[in-house]
């Protein structure tokens, strides 16, 4: 039968943050949950769908909720079967696919509800949803548990930046920095500002208002800004060489933008705060970076590093701003350990091997998920569509050979 036949979804209401009554009822959009009201729109439990922004996405409120107009809604007021086989059928039919072609996605319902979709009776309905709680939950804390070791190896790569730029496996005397992220350095070293052994640079925007600055045969130069932030995300790419926009010599020409030579450090200070790298070639940058152009008394790779292991300053400096941003005051403050150029080399060496190391293990942590994700999918799938039989699957054991030889295949 076609989906429609089965059940229905429910526009959501309006309700802006500034109407919200305080109350402890969950209100959904279409990613989850996004606040709280004092009335609900929805019986409990309800689906919740998607209809703009993560436009598909299926997600289970297992109380009385308040759905937005930017989802729909379905309970047992419009399911004529099990209300929790039908969130299992709904994930199955994969809905973030049935996109409307317009400025923001959004899911096309009635393409969705036109699905050709099979429904066995209630009792099997009722065996079905069972038994993927059962397993999915089993996979989902399988996944929980690689997703946080994966946290973990991620946080000893984090420390593992500060350990070696700040010289605490070195023997000998230490002093004290004078700075709190670097603490006691080894004795020799010094602690300078970033301005004192590099200068320090930023980017700017050429007024959109002027077609003249923007023609797009003349914007050739590569211009780092915020939508080139996902290239840095990962850890794993040191240098950028090419970036999402470009912007023209007579449009940098009239702003205050400049062109960066190769080997310039940078790092995003707002919005997606705290993300270094290095220029691979000439570029200019937009505001929301600094730059600096290091000096002979210190190697960009170097800087890089003493970046990368400022995260948990970072994350102080922006401690309970309005905006996620770090402010030009205190990136002039910005003070760095500073080694002999040859032990800046052996830091630099020694860090690209152990990164190498943990950036392999996390990687198989991540494809392991990723395969994890995908069996639970296919399960999904192969149990609502009657691909297998629940009663037979689960005492056959396939469900933990499957997972089992998941984990032999990630070395996990």
């Amino acid at each position: 039968m076609r989906l429609k036949h089965y059940l229905q979804m429910t526009y959501g209401d309006a309700l802006s943050v500034d109407v919200r009554e305080e109350g402890v009822v969950p209100v959904y959009g279409s990613n989850g949950i996004v606040g709280n009201h004092s009335k609900a729109n929805t019986l409990g439990p309800a689906i919740i769908v998607g209809r703009k922004g993560s436009h598909g996405k299926v997600v289970w409120a297992s109380r009385p909720s308040f759905c937005i107009d930017t989802a729909y809604y379905v309970d047992e007021r419009t399911c004529k079967g099990d209300l929790r086989f039908s969130y299992f059928l709904l994930l199955s039919l994969e809905l973030d696919r049935n996109t409307r072609d317009t400025g923001v996605p959004g899911l096309e319902r009635t393409e969705a509800l036109n699905r050709v979709v099979r429904i066995p009776d209630l009792p099997t309905q009722k065996r079905i949803a069972a038994f993927l709680d059962r397993e999915t939950a089993r996979i989902d804390e399988l996944i929980a548990k690689k997703a946080t070791f994966g946290d973990l190896i991620l946080a000893r790569e984090e420390a593992s930046f500060l350990a070696a730029v700040t010289g605490r496996s070195h023997s000998g005397p230490k002093v004290w920095s004078g700075v709190d992220w670097i603490g006691d350095i080894p004795e020799g070293w010094l602690a300078p500002k970033f301005t004192m052994v590099a200068r320090q640079e930023t980017g700017h925007t050429p007024s959109r208002k002027e077609p003249d600055y923007w023609v797009p045969e003349d914007c050739v130069i590569p211009w780092l800004s915020l939508a080139d932030v996902w290239q840095l995300r990962s850890g794993e790419n040191v240098y950028l060489y090419d970036t999402s926009e470009k912007i023209s010599e007579f449009g940098m020409a009239n702003s205050s933008a400049r062109l960066l030579p190769k080997n310039t450090v940078v790092l995003s200070r707002t919005a997606s705060v705290g993300f270094a790298a290095i220029m691979g070639q000439p570029m200019a940058t937009t505001q929301d970076f600094a730059g600096w152009i290091c000096g002979p008394t210190i190697r960009p790779k170097f800087l890089y590093y003493v970046l990368r292991a400022m995260k948990p300053e970072f994350r102080r400096l922006m401690m309970g701003s309005t905006h996620q941003t770090i402010y030009m005051p205190d990136i002039r403050a910005f003070r760095t350990p500073l080694p002999s150029l040859n032990e800046q080399d052996q830091i630099v060496n020694e860090l690209d091997a152990s990164i190498g190391t943990y950036r392999m293990v996390h990687r198989s942590i991540q494809t392991s998920i990723d395969r994890l994700r995908e069996y639970r999918a296919a399960l999904i799938s192969a149990a609502v569509t009657g691909q297998i039989d629940v009663q037979t699957y689960a005492k056959s054991g396939t469900a933990d050979r499957r997972l089992d030889a998941i984990e032999e295949e990630m070395g996990a």
